[in-house]
């Protein structure tokens, strides 16, 4: 029994993030952009994530909407109930190895339910680093969309690893090889792309092993996006046209920069989808109120995201160096951000800063950086934050530790003029004088007036005819939407 014509027209896109706190997040505000534009959502989270979510947000949290559904697969790692990310490369290979089937399955199930009035899927919306939804779309004959989470530079450093191969760069000989002059060897042929260096790179491709598992996984995923009908980019065509227009010349696939994403969901979104959010940790709203109570671009805000881990010797430089430093800070200390043990921070640390710092678990990133209060941003420099930070007009201090960090740890410092680079081997020296500069020297005068400037860009991109705000009309109506979709969109407009 087929679904009635009314419902078959209405889009269905299924939405699948690869399952890290880094990924989610952005893949959850495009499945929401996609759903105010009209579309049936479908967002497939792994059982693992979805249990933390509902421990994290509470037992309804993901109750979603009619039209707004969420759906699991296994993610075929053995049974856990910890409230940890999952280590990288045994998530990537188990996801290579066992999630086309349960993946290929619930694909059935949507359509078999297109009986009760659920619209059969019409798109797939999978993450780049994933290749098993592409395969599933081609099965079905259902358009299949790779969305890259990461920046638009960083995409060119991946895309180009088969020459760093051929070129000898990676796998590097030997560890004794990794040397600063090595680190610093210039890479001048890379498309869109200035003066790189071996260390700008993601850390992925600094393995000595040839038979390194996930840079010949990385290897591989490269030769997957010219089979995906677009690519899309949380990133903004002047923030990073170079790299951009590099990638348009290397492949066939068309290109869609409509970031940043968290942007066009407010410039389209409504109260409906507020309450569904994707943090995988429990939010601690008092961050806010206390920031409430702090003077206009007075607090430092640290915060080394969801997956990079610092040593117990790093954390306490990092903790001295705020406490020396004077100013005020808010700190997210996760329970999971020591290598081998708890994160545990000196007593005398704490009641030296009990009056000018917070420390707290997690918190909601967005609104603490929009907050007026935050006059700098102390991070890992994953591209959520880094877009987040961008959005917000907040410069940065920068210490990259792993995947694309690196790359852009090098923009925001050297293209952009928002960021410093906090050098890994962490004193607290360095970082007193980095956060003073930060918050009152001339450089973080500069970089705050640099990042004001971005801020500006960024929201004229996401607001009606900007570019972002275009290349997502674009989107929908050249790949994401046939005919009779959009001829029911319109009719479904005008009723409203």
């Amino acid at each position: 029994m087929a679904c009635n014509n009314a419902v078959a027209d209405i889009p269905h896109a299924v939405c699948i993030p690869c399952p890290a706190q880094g990924h989610i997040n952005p893949m959850l505000k495009l499945a929401k952009v996609l759903h105010l534009k009209g579309f049936h959502v479908t967002f497939v989270n792994t059982e693992y994530n979805h249990k933390r979510l509902l421990r994290s947000r509470g037992p309804n949290s993901l109750d979603g909407l009619p039209d707004f559904c969420f759906e699991t697969i296994p993610d075929g790692l053995p049974p856990s109930d910890a409230d940890a990310t999952q280590d990288v490369v045994s998530l990537f290979e188990s996801l290579s190895k066992n999630c086309l089937d349960p993946f290929r399955d619930l694909l059935y199930k949507l359509n078999d339910s297109a009986s009760s009035n659920v619209p059969p899927v019409t798109c797939i919306i999978a993450d780049d680093a994933m290749p098993f939804p592409m395969e599933a779309a081609e099965e079905f004959g259902i358009t299949g969309v790779r969305f890259w989470p990461a920046s638009a530079s960083s995409y060119v450093c991946f895309a180009q690893l088969p020459r760093l191969v051929e070129e000898g760069l990676t796998p590097v000989t030997n560890a004794s090889g990794l040397t600063n002059e090595y680190l610093d060897t210039v890479i001048d042929w890379m498309p869109g792309m200035k003066k790189m260096r071996f260390r700008d790179l993601p850390s992925f491709f600094r393995t000595t092993d040839p038979n390194d598992w996930m840079l010949n996984y990385l290897f591989d995923q490269v030769s997957l996006d010219p089979k995906a009908s677009a690519l899309i980019f949380n990133t903004f065509d002047s923030l990073e046209k170079d790299a951009l227009g590099a990638i348009s010349a290397m492949r066939f696939t068309p290109v869609y920069s409509i970031g940043p994403i968290h942007l066009l969901v407010d410039q389209i979104g409504h109260d409906k989808l507020k309450h569904i959010d994707s943090n995988l940790w429990k939010e601690e709203p008092e961050c806010l109120k206390w920031l409430d109570t702090k003077e206009p671009n007075s607090v430092v805000y640290v915060n080394f995201g969801s997956v990079a881990v610092l040593t117990p010797q790093q954390l306490v430089e990092f903790a001295w160096g705020l406490a020396n430093s004077k100013k005020q800070f808010l700190c997210i200390i996760r329970p999971d951000l020591v290598t081998g043990g708890a994160a545990i921070l000196p007593p005398e640390f704490v009641s030296e800063t009990k009056d000018r710092g917070m420390l707290a678990s997690w918190c909601p990133q967005e609104q603490v950086l929009k907050h007026p209060s935050i006059g700098g941003f102390l991070s890992h420099m994953g591209w959520n934050s880094t877009i987040e930070s961008i959005s917000a007009g907040v410069p940065m201090l920068c210490l990259p530790v792993i995947g694309d960090q690196q790359t852009n740890c090098r923009f925001a410092c050297k293209e952009w003029g928002i960021g410093m680079e906090i050098d890994n081997n962490v004193r607290r020296d360095q970082v007193e004088m980095l956060v003073r500069e930060l918050m009152e020297g001339d450089k973080g005068v500069e970089m705050k007036a640099n990042a004001l400037e971005w801020k500006k860009k960024a929201e004229e991109a996401s607001r009606p005819g900007g570019g972002s705000f275009e290349n997502l009309d674009k989107l929908l109506t050249r790949v994401l939407l046939s005919d009779k979709h959009i001829d029911h969109l319109k009719r479904a407009k005008n009723r409203h």
